[in-house]
C-alpha cells in the first residue's frame, strides 16, 4: 500500500476515533463550567464575607475612638528656675547642651541633670 492511501475501512477508524476525541473534550467542558459556576459562586461568598469583615472593623474602630481613654498627663517636673527665666531666649552665641544620653546610665538621673541645667 502507498503511503498517504487509507486501507479499506480506515475512514470508520479515524472517524470513531474524531468522534470519541470530540465527546472526551465535551465532557471536560462541561465539567469546567460546573468548576466555573462552583468558583463563582465561591467568589461571591467571599466577596460578602470581606463586606461584612470591613463593615465589622470600621464599626470596631469607631467605637474604639469613643471608648479612648483620656490622655495621661506628662509627668511633672518641677522647674529649678522661675517661668520668667525659662522662657527667656537664649543667645545665638550659646553653645548649647552638653549633657547626652547614651542609654547606659540611668534614664530618671539623666532627666534630672538635663532639667537642672
Amino acid at each position: 500500500m502507498a503511503s498517504g492511501t487509507v486501507p479499506p475501512g480506515g475512514d470508520n477508524v479515524a472517524m470513531q476515533q474524531l468522534m470519541e476525541t470530540m465527546r472526551a473534550l465535551q465532557e471536560q467542558v462541561a465539567e469546567s463550567r460546573v468548576e466555573i459556576a462552583a468558583s463563582q459562586a465561591n467568589n461571591e461568598e467571599l466577596r460578602r464575607t470581606n463586606e461584612e469583615l470591613c463593615r465589622d472593623l470600621q464599626q470596631a474602630g469607631e467605637r474604639a475612638v469613643d471608648e479612648r481613654a483620656p490622655p495621661i498627663p506628662l509627668r511633672a517636673r518641677p522647674m529649678p528656675v522661675s517661668r520668667a527665666i525659662m522662657d527667656m531666649a537664649l543667645p545665638t552665641t550659646s553653645l548649647g547642651l552638653k549633657v547626652t544620653f547614651t542609654g547606659v546610665e540611668d534614664p530618671e538621673a539623666h532627666l534630672t541633670v538635663f532639667h537642672t541645667i
